[in-house]
C-alpha cells in the first residue's frame, strides 16, 4: 500500500491535479489499484455543475491514467520520469460520479515496449462500473 507521500515520489502530480489519494495494490509494471476519495471540496465542482456536482468523465480517466503510471513509474529504470496519454480507446462512462462517492482505481498494464504501452482501466463506485476502457501511454524523461 502507498500513501499520498508515497504517491507522489513516483508520479510528478501535484494539488489541484493528483487525483489519486492512495494506492492498494500494486505489482510493478503490471498493476495496481488505487483509491480516489470525491470531495465537495474538488475545485472542478465549483463549475461542473453548480448545483448538481458531478465528476467530469475525463477526470475520472486522467485518475485511471495516475494509478497506472504508479504501477509503470515504479520500476526503477522508470524512475524520474512521466507518462503521458497517446490515446484513450473504447472508453464507457456508465455511471455518474458524485461528492461521497469512493472510486477505485485498477489499471492492468497489457502491453509496454519501447517506451510506449497500453492498460486496460475501471472505475468503479460500491462495485459498479463507473467507467472503463483503455489507455494508451508513453514514458517520457521528466525535464
Amino acid at each position: 500500500m502507498l500513501d499520498i507521500t508515497e504517491i507522489q515520489k513516483i508520479i510528478p502530480h501535484r494539488y489541484p491535479f493528483l487525483l489519486v489519494d492512495k494506492i492498494i495494490e500494486m505489482e510493478p509494471g503490471v498493476s495496481a489499484v488505487g483509491i480516489k476519495n470525491v470531495t465537495v471540496n474538488e475545485p472542478f465542482f465549483q463549475g461542473h455543475f453548480p448545483g448538481q456536482p458531478i465528476m467530469p468523465g475525463v477526470l475520472i480517466a486522467e485518475s485511471l491514467a495516475q494509478v497506472g503510471a504508479c504501477a509503470i513509474l515504479a520500476l526503477p529504470e522508470n524512475e524520474g520520469k512521466i507518462g503521458v496519454f497517446t490515446g484513450i480507446n473504447n472508453f464507457k462512462f456508465r455511471k455518474q460520479v458524485v461528492p461521497g462517492d469512493v472510486l477505485t482505481l485498477k489499471a492492468e498494464l497489457t502491453a509496454f515496449r519501447r517506451g510506449m504501452g497500453k492498460a486496460n482501466v475501471e472505475a468503479t463506485v460500491d462495485g459498479k462500473i463507473a467507467a472503463a476502457g483503455e489507455i494508451s501511454f508513453a514514458i517520457i524523461e521528466n525535464k
